[in-house]
């Protein structure tokens, strides 16, 4: 985790407006600090002191107070006006960090969602659904004290403590040096404690990671579960992630707040000591009151935005945390990435799809699923692939939609004249997301988002496929289209899926339903895939022409 980290900054524009009105206001508020200071100084200093002693000015700095603020009056009316531009400069300036925060993390969330849905139903099945489940919902939400908190105090950092101490250095050039001396224990101690807070909030982030696998997990299996009158028995493991889950934030919160501590305790420490040496140069008589007022007043606005980076970082170190989570799965290369010189793909109405020697490794890389399948795909015909579960048949449909990188083998788009590669080499002639555009895709667990989840899993089907039929997309990719149904609702999609093909569209299906095998014009087998280790098998596939239409 770094103190100032560009990715935000690059990635988002409202981010680079912000720091560089943070930057400015941060400006204001040095010159507002040592204003408040000076008058401080000139108010007090004829209270506590004999007007010899009260009255030796504070420089060429003291031209920066109005004449006439020795008195009482205008004195008062001139500090409060300060503090309450102050207070409004400190308001403007959270106002405006809450509010780029809240863009900046929905812009991160948008884009991370967006680039997950890119990366393919594989990836999001290996566990990276639940990382972007974990991040985009409560990991980033702790991004906001970064904006709101952390980095406004860096600005001031920037700005307030150089100019304060430049200003301490005109007054008292012995306040100055102990201030430079002890100023760097400062970021040390926050070196220090950081890489105490990295560690915990890597493994604070990993406790919501697991907690959200299982908790999605359970979510998806209730319904078997509770059909079994097993929905009871994952309660103690749940309890279990959620007690480690409070544990790890207590941890978090702990060292925030320690961290708060060490340096709370360091910076008055130094404040002190430039009291106390102070002290004695007063009694000595080589420092005025006044001076000595300023500088006491200055002293610890030298150290506060030092202090505040310190205690902010640590404690918005979870929302950092997500944040490199968040780039790491932007980071991440979607299958068969494709520069932007290819070109566009032709339209796939009345062009047959041919797929030939497609192979893909199983996630685990110890099989072909499927291997080496050939097939072609005719427009206004229903291509059928049926075999054993875990042959490939899903994997396939997700390859030829543009959802999965093949690790070898074409898929070609055949026109009269025309022969367009869709493959993630050096052969590709298109670009995938033209190709995908183009398909209509039915998975074997549609998930319809928030509404859908009061529909049974039939009826979250039976609404996926009339979205798909109702698209008109010139490719429909439909994964066990009549798994769930009833008899009566499986041969009403049966006759939709007919319709569909004989209006023109290439219906390509994966399923084990009888019913929609005898509907088929086409069927192929997908055989039994050898493992990765061993030589190719020449005709894994069983391939029937237009001709053997059942």
């Amino acid at each position: 985790m770094r103190p100032f980290d560009p990715r935000l900054v690059g990635r988002i524009g409202p981010a680079r407006r912000y720091v560089i009105t943070t930057a400015a206001l941060g400006a204001v508020t040095a010159l507002l600090i040592l204003a408040q200071a000076l008058l401080l100084a000139r108010l007090l200093s004829p209270i506590l002191a004999p007007a010899p002693l009260a009255e030796d000015g504070l420089g060429w700095w003291g031209r920066l107070v109005p004449e006439g603020t020795r008195s009482l009056a205008t004195g008062l009316a001139w500090l409060i006006a300060v503090v309450a531009a102050r207070a409004a400069v400190t308001w403007l300036q959270e106002r405006l960090a809450h509010r780029a925060g809240v863009r900046v993390i929905s812009d991160i969330r948008t884009q991370v969602v967006d680039h997950a849905a890119t990366l393919g139903p594989r990836w999001v099945a290996s566990g990276g659904g639940a990382s972007v489940t974990t991040v985009v919902t409560r990991g980033l939400e702790n991004l906001l004290p970064y904006f709101v908190r952390y980095l406004p105090q860096l600005m001031l950092a920037a700005t307030v403590t150089p100019l304060m101490l430049i200003v301490v250095l005109g007054l008292d050039w012995l306040s100055a040096v102990i201030i430079a001396v002890t100023l760097p224990l400062v970021p040390v101690f926050m070196i220090l404690v950081g890489l105490l807070t990295r560690e915990r909030s890597a493994r604070h982030l990993a406790s919501m990671d697991r907690l959200a696998t299982r908790t999605l997990d359970l979510i998806e299996g209730l319904p078997t579960l509770r059909a079994l009158g097993r929905e009871r028995g994952p309660a103690a493991r749940v309890r279990e992630l959620g007690d480690a889950y409070r544990a790890a934030t207590m941890s978090s919160l702990r060292i925030a707040f320690l961290s708060g501590m060490v340096l709370e305790l360091l910076t008055t420490l130094a404040v002190a000591l430039v009291a106390v040496t102070m002290g004695f140069r007063l009694v000595a008589g080589d420092i005025g009151i006044e001076t000595a007022l300023a500088v006491l007043v200055l002293a610890p606005e030298v150290y506060l935005p030092v202090r505040n980076v310190g205690t902010h970082f640590h404690a918005s170190a979870d929302g950092l945390a997500a944040a490199d989570a968040a780039f790491s799965i932007l980071d991440e290369r979607p299958p068969g990435t494709q520069t932007e010189s290819l070109g566009a793909a032709p339209p796939l109405r009345s062009t047959s799809l041919h797929v030939r020697g497609l192979a893909v490794a199983t996630p685990d890389g110890r099989r072909w699923a499927p291997s080496s399948l050939s097939f072609d795909a005719v427009p206004g015909t229903v291509t059928v692939l049926r075999g054993s579960n875990g042959e490939g048949k899903s994997t396939a449909l997700m390859a030829l939609v543009g959802l999965l990188a093949p690790d070898s083998g074409t898929i070609h788009a055949v026109a009269t004249g025309t022969d367009s590669r869709l493959l993630a080499d050096a052969t590709a002639t298109v670009q995938r997301a033209t190709w995908s555009a183009q398909c209509g895709w039915v998975p074997q667990r549609p998930d319809l988002g928030p509404d859908g989840r009061t529909l049974s899993l039939g009826q979250r089907q039976r609404r996926a496929l009339e979205r798909a039929f109702a698209s008109n997309r010139p490719v429909l990719v439909l994964d066990e289209p009549t798994a769930h149904l009833d008899s009566a609702s499986r041969a009403e999609v049966i006759d939709q899926i007919r319709a569909a093909a004989h209006s023109g569209a290439t219906v390509v299906i994966a399923t084990h339903e009888e019913e929609m095998i005898v509907a088929a014009d086409v069927v192929v087998d997908v055989l039994d895939a050898p493992r990765v280790s061993e030589t190719h098998r020449h005709g894994s596939t069983t391939e029937h022409s237009a001709g053997d239409a059942r």
